[in-house]
């Protein structure tokens, strides 16, 4: 009797936590996607328990590095990932891009996408130290942020273009786990270290969510670990109305413990993840970080940063999920 009741407050348990999960998996665009909340509601059920393997791949070679991951391991990636760019071989073909996320949704592929936005005053395709690392003046970020002025609109005109795209995949019942302006807390790119970052985040969101009724994508705001005192999280954070899920990258093996605790502090609840890293993190990284939702391994970094036996035992290990894993509890429109 008493084992009995043991059972029965464990499954009580359990049921509630999970019932928990869901509860909470609440997107912040209020007219989001079936897909995309069942999307989001994956991420609450595994989280604490299992994490998401990932692999991003240079969008001019679609899917070069996920399948190298198959090469080593055996196995496929749950998540892929691309970039629409600035570069001059793949700005030009972003609709291959497209077609490649439609191949790979189909074949149970959850998809991460991000956008290396050139400057706002610059043309497409651009370099990256021309554009993409190149300086906005005080005064150019502070006409950006103002509606109606010249490069305001010459920002619309970038980011109405990667719209058009992303709306085919809205049109095919895709969700998209999307990562705008990444890294925003390091002063590298030309939108970050801006103390009122969060002033484009939030435009950027009204554009798409109102403007566009993009509605497929959940929004992944995805600081760097931060290195020093500049960098916190919470000094370019614009707020839980408007962020689905909270990621960081971590290069340079560089797993600090704050990187994970700060970040599911300021999360609050939501969904935290390990948006791009370099060397993967390893099984006993894993157990002391167990909040991470996925993660994703940069390009080629699974070659030049990772030995082959790191990333077997990586994929081997129980609490890492792939693509046959995702697809049994059923992804939508696999």
């Amino acid at each position: 009797m008493k084992s009995s009741l043991c059972l029965f407050v464990l499954s009580l348990a359990l049921f509630l936590k999970a019932s928990l999960s869901v509860a909470q998996a609440v997107p912040v665009n209020p007219k989001a996607s079936k897909e995309a909340k069942q999307l989001l509601s994956l991420l609450y059920k595994t989280r604490g328990e299992r994490i998401l393997s990932g692999q991003h791949n240079y969008p001019h070679e679609l899917s070069v590095y996920s399948d190298s991951v198959v090469t080593i391991t055996g196995k496929r990636p749950a998540l892929w990932g691309s970039d629409f760019s600035y570069k001059p071989e793949a700005v030009p073909h972003r609709q291959k891009i497209i077609d490649e996320v439609i191949r790979m949704h189909e074949q149970g592929h959850i998809i991460t996408l991000m956008y290396h936005q050139v400057r706002p005053q610059d043309s497409e395709p651009n370099g990256w130290k021309e554009s993409i690392q190149n300086e906005v003046t005080k005064e150019e970020w502070i006409d950006l942020l103002t509606s109606g002025t010249k490069i305001h609109q010459q920002w619309l005109e970038k980011i109405d273009t990667v719209a058009y795209f992303l709306k085919q995949l809205q049109d095919r019942q895709i969700p998209v786990l999307w990562r705008p302006y990444h890294e925003m807390n390091g002063e590298w790119f030309w939108w970050g270290g801006k103390e009122s970052f969060a002033k484009l985040w939030v435009m950027l969101y009204d554009r798409y969510v109102h403007h566009h009724q993009l509605n497929n994508l959940l929004w992944v705001w995805n600081a760097n670990a931060p290195t020093d005192s500049t960098m916190a999280y919470a000094d370019y954070f614009p707020g839980s109305s408007y962020v689905d899920v909270l990621a960081a990258d971590v290069y340079h093996n560089d797993y600090r413990q704050s990187h994970h605790d700060e970040l599911l502090e300021l999360a609050e609840g939501k969904p935290i993840a390990l948006g791009e890293c370099g060397t993967a993190p390893t099984p006993a990284i894993l157990s002391q970080q167990p909040q991470w939702a996925w993660f994703m391994i940069w390009t080629h970094f699974l070659w030049t940063h990772n030995r082959p036996e790191d990333i077997i035992k990586l994929y081997d290990d129980p609490r890492v999920m792939t693509l046959n894993e995702v697809g049994s509890l059923n992804v939508p429109n696999r």
